[in-house]
């Protein structure tokens, strides 16, 4: 079983959780998976920037995915045991434990909007897509209580605005962990 874990930016106000986590991953606690590091204070300074400088959306995208991967970086120095992986979906490299560096979306890819609507939430499903990954979990630093949908997810601002149709798209299970309980996104409806 293959796993894509988003670990969130936000997680660097808990740097032990976020240690933990990467060295059970390390460890092989949750067997075959591709880490992609959310942006945290890098997007952060992203955003503050677009607002001083006034440059676009895309332009903020391909920074955010510059931010994203300084933070592949930091989980590397956290946990050497992952290897950095640029095209997780082209490599037969035997390494279980990857994580993802996205600067090679830079150029723009045509799945994926140059918006704010799209961080590491959506990347992590698009690639847990590309990859047909068993599952996708997306760590956070608040809990989620059980029975949301993505679109519930993005009202409520937990997901960004396009989770929801890159959720239509990902065939495998989808997980919220916060800091207290795990919870699955609720993404079949009742026929």
């Amino acid at each position: 079983m293959t796993t894509v874990i988003k670990v969130g930016g936000s997680l660097e106000a808990d740097p032990h959780r976020r240690r933990a986590l990467l060295t059970a991953i390390g460890d092989g606690a949750h067997g075959r998976c591709i880490v992609v590091p959310g942006g945290g204070a890098f997007a952060d300074a992203v955003r503050a920037a677009q607002a001083r400088e006034r440059f676009g959306d895309a332009e903020a995208h391909r920074r955010a995915l510059d931010a994203m991967s300084d933070a592949a970086g930091i989980f590397r120095g956290i946990e050497p045991r992952l290897a950095q992986s640029l095209e997780p979906w082209a490599e037969t490299a035997p390494a279980r434990i990857r994580v993802w560096n996205p600067r090679g979306l830079r150029g723009g890819h045509p799945d994926i909007p140059e918006t704010w609507d799209v961080t590491s939430d959506s990347l992590a499903l698009w690639l847990a897509t590309r990859i047909r990954a068993e599952r996708c979990v997306l760590v956070k630093s608040i809990d989620v209580p059980q029975g949301r949908d993505p679109v519930a997810l993005a009202q409520e601002g937990i997901v960004d605005g396009a989770f929801p149709g890159f959720a239509a798209k990902f065939e495998g299970a989808i997980e919220i962990w916060g800091p207290q309980c795990r919870v699955a996104v609720e993404t079949r409806t009742a026929a």
